[in-house]
């Protein structure tokens, strides 16, 4: 924990002067989505207080905040958790993915498509995987999910997967062999441009579809081993 406080201190400079609750959540959503704090770990409110020089209350709030948004767990005469998701969690993300994210590329209307984030993502994720850098490559693929949700140009739909993408995040975490689990995608995150560039959405679409389902069927089945190890 002393490490993860050291590298917080250094966002204290992010909140200025008008340091709001939200704020603060901004800085521990996204160190939590980087595995500072890994699921199940203890946030402890006066050495995060300390680090980014706010007041109880302020963090208090950013918890309630990250709480709402199923990032952490409070839990009675213990304190504050990053959450561990089960097996069920994992299987609804994934369903709210595939409602949202297939519905948003089948329905893109007539082509050209503004792929330049999309191509980027992609691009992101070549670079990442070249260096060996898994957890790179990770992120890489989650912002290319999230332009591909960005397409649909709403700010509410954006809004809603920036939730689901940061619970999946926590999934992510649990993983100990994410060359695996993420590597196989690069070329079908390849494959699925391709076709946007070509203008064909419902076909996009499909290979969304499929690459979803393998995904989860990935996801579940390393929490199920996992879970049976006593390791989640």
């Amino acid at each position: 924990m002393a490490e993860q406080l050291t590298q917080l201190a250094e966002d204290r400079a992010l909140l200025g002067r008008t340091s709001t609750a939200e704020r603060v959540s901004d800085i521990l959503r996204t160190r939590i989505a980087e595995g500072y704090f890994l699921p199940g770990t203890r946030l402890s409110e006066d050495g995060i207080g300390g680090a980014l020089g706010v007041s109880r209350n302020t963090l208090r709030e950013a918890f309630r905040l990250l709480t709402h948004e199923r990032l952490l767990v409070h839990e009675l005469n213990r304190g504050v958790f990053v959450r561990v998701l089960t097996v069920e969690d994992v299987e609804d993300i994934y369903r709210t993915r595939r409602l949202v994210e297939c519905a948003v590329v089948r329905e893109l209307g007539a082509p050209p498509y503004a792929l330049d984030g999309v191509a980027a993502a992609v691009a992101g994720g070549h670079a990442a995987a070249g260096e060996s850098d898994w957890k790179g490559l990770a992120t890489a693929n989650i912002h290319f999910h999230r332009e591909l949700v960005a397409l649909a140009g709403s700010d509410r739909t954006d809004e809603l997967m920036r939730g689901v993408f940061a619970e999946l995040r926590l999934a992510f975490h649990i993983v100990n062999d994410p060359r695996r689990l993420h590597e196989p995608y690069l070329v079908r995150n390849e494959q699925i441009l391709a076709a946007l560039r070509a203008g064909d959405a419902p076909a996009a679409g499909e290979l969304l579809a499929a690459y979803l389902d393998d995904s989860l069927r990935g996801m579940t089945e390393i929490y199920r081993r996992r879970v049976r190890e006593g390791e989640v």
